[in-house]
């Protein structure tokens, strides 16, 4: 496992439990999110049950010198980063045509550029090592039509698969973590109450879950991970149906 991990979008949801699970195995952990005070509570929390070194890099990485500053973090070479792990992002609407495109240019910095000059980062110093781990939070949504979100996490998912086909058996590996819906605050950051969203029951995911197998298949080097069968059952079919009724299932939720 690795001894150092930097996790972005770690003050809360699937952030906050990868770091959890973690700092479970040992490692040390460097914690990005935009809100300082949330960052401390989960450090706090962290150092008491685990015992583990907890840095706090508060950055808002839509900022260029925000992300600069955690980019020199990864790029620090007395302090290597072994486990990247790229979460941080929100959600829109998906009516791409009603949103306003500022916030549109924003999602896709977050969700693609972003990750692409953290990793950049992280294999310019884990190549030389021979060894590293980048897990990348994309999204079921990747392989369906669903909107701008549905866009760049597909970028994700196809750069994700060929760096660890270019990478992996040089040492490096990265991974695609796609989840399906996930109970975690990320809904309610888009004004939508629990149990609003028009998405049935047995669809949800518990972020546990989700984390512990992303988490397992990194370790095992896959370039894609989608946690639970219901959702690679989800996946395979949406591959085979008519291109109108997976467009349909994609509207669904938000």
């Amino acid at each position: 496992m690795p001894k150092t991990a930097l996790i972005t979008g770690a003050s809360s949801g699937l952030g906050a439990e990868f770091a959890r699970q973690i700092a479970m195995t040992g490692a040390d952990l460097v914690l990005v999110a935009r809100d300082r005070e949330a960052l401390d509570e989960v450090a706090a929390r962290i150092r008491s049950k685990y015992g583990v070194g907890v840095e706090v890099l508060p950055a808002d990485l839509l900022k260029r010198r925000h992300l600069a500053k955690v980019v020199a973090r990864i790029s620090d070479p007395g302090r290597p980063i072994e486990l990247l792990v790229n979460n941080a992002g929100f959600g829109l609407p998906l009516d791409f045509a009603s949103n306003d495109l500022d916030d549109e240019v924003k999602h896709l910095a977050l969700h693609v550029e972003v990750p692409m000059r953290l990793s950049h980062a992280a294999l310019a110093h884990m190549l030389p090592r021979g060894r590293g781990r980048i897990v990348n939070v994309a999204s079921v949504a990747g392989f369906i039509p669903r909107g701008t979100y549905g866009a760049c996490k597909g970028w994700l998912i196809s750069f994700s698969r060929w760096s660890n086909a270019r990478y992996g058996a040089k040492g490096v590996t990265t991974t695609a973590v796609c989840p399906g819906f996930t109970h975690t605050n990320f809904h309610e950051r888009m004004g939508l109450a629990p149990g609003k969203e028009g998405v049935p029951a047995w669809m949800w995911l518990d972020a546990r879950t989700v984390v512990a197998e992303g988490l397992r298949d990194a370790a095992r080097g896959k370039g894609v991970s989608v946690p639970s069968l219901r959702y690679r059952l989800l996946v395979g079919l949406s591959r085979l149906a008519p291109a109108s009724l997976v467009m349909r299932a994609g509207e669904r939720g938000r």
